[in-house]
């Protein structure tokens, strides 16, 4: 069995903005918060970071020895990079209605919601059985994934899902059977 904690990333200008990311790094305060957290992340014998900036800054914050998973990287939200979503339902609104009603719309060029919540399984399917207890530093819709995949909900249930910066989101099981433990932030 897998004792899995899925942490989100620490405060970037992009979460700060309310704005969909690009590859930026941590904030100063984002920085200081994750280092302050290390000392609530238990002993791991896997660990994994998505393979962007504010996930590897993130996870050697909080002390932890992980490695690069192509599979933990962020929505792949295309052309919608860099923008807040209050400015694309101006300019895009038809298009940003499709994206939040249907999970197989992606305007943006990018991944759809159904493509996300697929990849975030295959990749929670395929740990090994045996893995133990395991951290992955990644981002918001990864977890948010994550849970949906855990608890078996409708894909539209990804948008009822609030994960914030240095959240614990903790999952247990195997393969396809996964169970939400927990969520919150870490106790100091």
């Amino acid at each position: 069995m897998t004792h899995l904690t899925l942490i989100c990333h620490a405060a970037t200008e992009a979460t700060r903005q309310t704005r969909f990311p690009l590859d930026e790094p941590l904030t100063e305060q984002g920085a200081a918060d994750a280092a302050a957290a290390a000392s609530m992340i238990g002993r791991n014998q896997q660990a994994w970071h998505g393979p962007s900036a504010r996930c590897a800054q993130t996870a050697a914050a909080l002390g932890l020895a992980a490695q690069a998973e192509p599979e933990l990287r962020d929505w792949d939200i295309g052309r919608w990079a860099g923008h807040r979503l209050t400015d694309l339902h101006d300019s895009e609104p038809e298009a940003v209605g499709r994206w939040l009603t249907d999970p197989t719309a992606a305007p943006h060029d990018g991944e759809s919601l159904a493509e996300l919540v697929a990849r975030v399984a295959r990749w929670l399917h395929g740990l090994p059985t045996q893995t133990g207890r395991a951290v992955a530093v990644t981002h918001p819709a990864v977890i948010r994934a994550a849970v949906v995949t855990a608890i078996r909900a409708c894909t539209q249930s990804f948008w009822r899902v609030d994960v914030t910066p240095l959240s614990l989101t903790v999952l247990s099981g195997q393969s396809d059977r996964w169970t939400l433990r927990s969520t919150g932030r870490p106790r100091g």
